[in-house]
């Protein structure tokens, strides 16, 4: 089979991914969603007239330079005056008490003096100073948050205060996890000759959750088709919309996950991708279910998950922004010629003098090299056939989450 573009096989993993169901949510577990509708205010904010200062509320026509004020009541936040101001009176007013009738502007107390229940205006103030008018935020039926959108900390603390208790959203991708091979162990337990420590699972299940979606792990098959049979089948009981599995995606004896897929019906869309690192990729469908078959080197299982599995987590959470943010930057150090696969570069970016991006290639690029993947927070996409590109020339990036 030949080795299927970048472009195509992204296309083939997001071709119909659409949004799932709505559920309805509490505002404290709607961190990281996406709004299945769009959200209208429920209240005007602020519902009155506040003052900004604490100070005196008074008649701009009144508050003359050394005028001299009967002060009458006051007002602090949550405790409204019930009377009407009139010429030569104020109110004692403290931020966010709501602006008494008749009052149109605060003196702030800074440039009052209090002479028993007279007020001294030291500075002369017009109408509409200090003050907050009355849906200055926002007023009930504005729509502020719109529909796709991803619910971050300032949006939750807006919905909350447009008065929504809880909030529609798209239901979270269930993504699971399904590693193979015999040769895997957990962090922390024994290690036998040839044996070596798991660690994609730690990575994917981080970038799912930050994506708003819900990780499923599913442990490690054997390298046997009954095992790895099992796996896939269990994936679909707990209502898996996306199957991740990471090893035995290649041509060895011991790569039996295409094999088990197909046998468990799973129509393949492609094996094998003209991308570095990452080249013997899986994408196919059984049922409803996605199914993503990443390399299991630790560098090629992240790579190709931030790539294909990020975007399609965000369609099925019906988000609007899906396609990552591509970027421009110079290279901080000469690359050689590239090959007919598109290459994707661990780099480090820095920022030069002229506030210009610049990467620079961390060095070894092997798949396996979790330490450089690590200490990179940017990739240098390269395309096939690029040729050799000095240092400065310019170059097409991504950045890593942070």
């Amino acid at each position: 089979m030949a080795l299927m573009p970048v472009a195509d096989a992204y296309a083939a993993v997001l071709k119909d991914a659409a949004a799932l169901g709505e559920e309805s949510v509490t505002l404290d577990a709607a961190h990281r969603r996406t709004l299945s509708r769009d959200i209208a205010a429920l209240r005007t904010q602020p519902p009155a007239a506040m003052s900004a200062m604490d100070g005196y509320a008074v008649r701009a026509a009144d508050a003359t330079l050394g005028a001299r004020l009967a002060v009458i009541g006051e007002v602090a936040a949550g405790r409204p005056f019930d009377k009407r101001l009139v010429a030569g009176q104020a109110v004692r007013i403290f931020t966010g008490g709501v602006m008494p009738d008749g009052a149109d502007a605060v003196v702030i107390q800074e440039d009052a003096t209090r002479d028993g229940d007279v007020v001294i205006v030291n500075e002369a103030s017009i109408a509409g100073k200090n003050i907050r008018a009355a849906g200055i935020d926002f007023k009930e039926g504005d729509v502020l948050l719109t529909r796709g959108s991803l619910l971050n900390d300032r949006a939750i603390a807006l919905a909350a205060g447009m008065n929504h208790p809880r909030l529609p959203v798209h239901r979270r991708p269930k993504v699971a996890i399904l590693a193979t091979g015999d040769e895997l162990v957990a962090p922390g337990a024994p290690i036998a000759p040839g044996q070596i420590v798991y660690s994609n699972v730690f990575a994917l299940t981080a970038l799912i959750r930050s994506e708003g979606g819900e990780a499923i792990d599913l442990g490690v098959a054997r390298d046997t088709m009954e095992s790895t049979s099992a796996g896939i089948r269990r994936a679909r009981e707990l209502g898996a919309d996306i199957l991740i599995t990471t090893g035995g995606a290649s041509v060895g004896d011991h790569d039996l996950v295409q094999a088990a897929l197909k046998a468990e019906g799973t129509d393949m869309a492609f094996w094998k991708i003209a991308l570095r690192p990452g080249k013997p990729m899986m994408h196919g469908r059984l049922g409803a279910m996605r199914v993503l078959g990443l390399p299991g080197n630790p560098v090629s299982s992240y790579i190709c998950a931030f790539l294909f599995l990020v975007p399609l987590i965000r369609a099925l959470s019906g988000r609007t922004q899906i396609d990552h943010r591509f970027e421009h930057a110079v290279l901080g150090r000469e690359l050689a010629a590239n090959d007919q696969r598109q290459d994707y570069l661990r780099a480090r970016l820095a920022t030069s003098a002229d506030g210009i991006p610049v990467v620079t290639s961390v060095g070894a690029q092997d798949s396996s090299l979790v330490a450089n993947l690590a200490a990179a927070d940017a990739l240098i996409i390269r395309p096939p056939h690029a040729p050799a590109a000095p240092a400065g020339s310019a170059c097409t990036i991504l950045r890593l989450p942070s």
